[in-house]
């Protein structure tokens, strides 16, 4: 459960920005404030089925955006290249200052 949710609050991150508000909202409160269907139910005046129906939904809408644009992939992707070059710079200590640049850079990127 905990590996759906870190996974959902970062396809969060990266795509929350084509969702609908409501979708954005609900997501928000179940992922990162930990809102129970209910609680969130509650807050909007609906069913708490309503709730969970928007948010599996809206789950699914993020892995199709996942799918075809891989924002996270090559998130994970840099992080590890990233972490492979920081260990390759602690066995050769002359690339340090060259390379801690670099990798400072690539890292803004994200």
């Amino acid at each position: 459960m905990l590996e759906k949710t870190t996974r959902m609050n970062y396809l969060y991150d990266f795509y929350q920005s084509l969702l609908t508000p409501k979708q954005r909202s609900y997501m928000s409160l179940y992922y990162l404030d930990d809102y129970s269907l209910g609680e969130i139910a509650d807050e909007y005046d609906v069913s708490r089925q309503a709730v969970y129906d928007n948010i599996k939904r809206t789950e699914a809408m993020l892995e199709e955006y996942e799918e075809k644009l891989l924002l996270l992939q090559k998130f994970q992707e840099r992080s590890k290249l990233i972490a492979s070059m920081k260990d390759l710079l602690k066995d050769n200590p002359e690339l340090n200052n060259v390379m801690l640049s670099m990798i400072a850079e690539l890292e803004k990127l994200d």
